[in-house]
C-alpha cells in the first residue's frame, strides 16, 4: 500500500518520541529499587478513572512532585495550626459539633462552582464511586464526631497528647491495606515523634504528665485518633484516578451527610443573623481555608508521599499553635519543652528520610 508523504514526514518526529519516552521509562527504572512497585505506587493518577491503582511501598526519591508533596502537607499543617485559636475564638457563639457541619456544607458548596467549571459533567459520580466517597470520609467525620464528644468529659491536655497516636495508626493501617513496609527506623521515628510532641503539649514539665487521669473521654478520643490514620490510609486505597477536585469535592458532600444522619440540629435552628460578624467570617476561614484547602493539600500528599509521612507532619502541631499563641500574646514555650522541639524535629528527619 503506498503511503502518503504527510505520513512519511511525520515518521522522524515519531520516532524521536518514542525514543524519548523509552529513555525516561529507563531512567525511571534505574532509579527504582528492585521488586519495588511501579509508578502507580507513587500516587500517580491511573490512567483509567475506572482503574485500581497499585497499593504497594510507594517511592522515596527526591523529585519535584515529592518536594511539592511535602511543601503541599506543610501548608495544610500550618493552616490546621490556624484553626485551634480561630475556633476557640467563637466556642462560646457557636456549638462545635454545629460547626462541624458548616465546615463541610460550606466549603462544598464554595468549591461546586470551581469543580464544575473544570470539569463539567464528570463532577457526577456512578453509584460505585459515590459508595467509595462515603467510606472515605466516614472515618475523617468519625475524627470530628468522636473529637466533639471527647471533650464533654476530658480536656484539650489530654487530647493534645493522645492525639500524637495519629501517625502510629496511619502506619498500622497502611501497613494492613496498602502493604507498606513497618520498619524500625520507621518505629524509631514514630516513637521520637509520639515523646516529644506529648513533650511539647504538656509543657515539659512531668507532673502534668503524673496528674493525667484518663476518663471515658480519653478513649472517645484515642479511637477517634485512630480513624483518623484509618482515612489516611483510605485516601490512597479508595483512589481509582480521577481529578483530586471531584473527590474531594464527593468527600466534603458525604461528610456533611454523615455528619447530619448522626442528629445534629438542622442548620435552620441556628439564629445566623444574631451572630457578630467576626462569628461569621471566622466560620468563613475555617471552611474555606482549614477545611476545604487543606483537605485538597493532604489528600494531593498523600496519594504522593504515603499515609504514615503525611500524617507524621501532626507532630508540629503543638509547636506551631504554641507559637501562634505567643504572636497572640501568650507565654512562649518555656526551657523546658525545647527537647520536645528536638525530639520533634528528630522524628521528622529519620521518617521523611526512611528508605532514601
Amino acid at each position: 500500500m503506498q503511503r502518503h508523504p504527510l505520513q512519511d514526514r511525520a515518521l522522524p518526529h515519531r520516532t524521536r518520541e518514542l525514543a524519548q519516552d523509552v529513555a525516561e521509562a529507563a531512567a525511571r527504572a534505574s532509579r527504582r529499587p528492585a521488586g519495588k512497585a511501579d509508578a502507580f505506587a507513587a500516587g500517580s493518577p491511573a490512567g483509567d478513572q475506572g482503574t485500581p491503582r497499585a497499593h504497594g511501598p510507594h517511592h522515596t526519591e527526591r523529585g519535584p512532585r515529592t518536594r511539592r508533596a511535602h511543601g503541599h502537607i506543610l501548608v495544610s499543617t500550618l493552616l490546621v495550626a490556624t484553626s485551634f485559636p480561630v475556633v476557640e475564638s467563637i466556642a462560646g457563639d457557636l456549638d462545635s459539633a454545629v460547626l462541624a457541619v458548616v465546615r463541610f456544607a460550606l466549603a462544598a458548596l464554595l468549591f461546586l462552582p470551581l469543580v464544575v467549571a473544570r470539569h463539567g459533567r464528570r463532577v457526577l459520580p456512578t453509584w460505585r464511586s459515590l459508595v467509595r466517597y462515603a467510606l472515605l470520609s466516614a472515618p475523617l467525620v468519625g475524627f470530628f464526631f468522636g473529637m466533639f464528644e471527647a471533650l464533654r468529659t476530658t480536656t484539650a491536655v489530654h487530647t493534645a497528647a493522645l492525639f500524637t497516636f495519629a501517625p502510629a495508626f496511619a502506619a498500622v493501617f497502611s501497613l494492613l491495606l496498602l502493604h507498606e513496609r513497618f520498619s524500625l527506623r520507621r518505629v524509631l521515628g514514630l516513637g521520637l515523634g509520639m515523646l516529644g510532641a506529648s513533650w511539647v503539649a504538656l509543657g515539659g514539665d512531668p507532673e502534668r504528665l503524673v496528674a493525667l487521669h484518663f476518663v471515658a473521654g480519653d478513649a472517645i478520643f484515642l479511637a477517634a485518633t485512630a480513624s483518623l490514620g484509618l482515612y489516611g490510609a483510605l485516601v490512597k486505597r479508595l483512589h481509582r484516578g480521577e481529578p483530586l477536585e471531584i473527590m474531594t469535592f464527593w468527600t466534603l458532600v458525604t461528610g456533611t451527610a454523615w455528619l447530619l444522619l448522626l442528629g445534629h440540629d438542622p442548620l435552620t435552628h441556628v439564629p445566623w443573623t444574631a451572630f457578630e460578624p467576626r462569628v461569621l467570617v471566622a466560620v468563613g476561614y475555617l471552611a474555606l481555608f482549614t477545611t476545604l484547602i487543606t483537605f485538597l493539600l493532604t489528600q494531593s500528599a498523600t496519594l504522593v508521599i504515603g499515609p504514615t509521612r503525611a500524617l507524621s507532619y501532626t507532630y508540629l502541631n503543638p509547636i506551631l499553635v504554641a507559637v501562634l499563641a505567643w504572636t497572640l500574646g501568650a507565654d512562649a514555650l518555656g526551657l523546658a519543652a525545647l527537647p520536645g522541639v528536638g525530639l520533634t524535629f528528630a522524628s521528622m528527619v529519620v521518617l521523611q528520610t526512611d528508605g532514601w
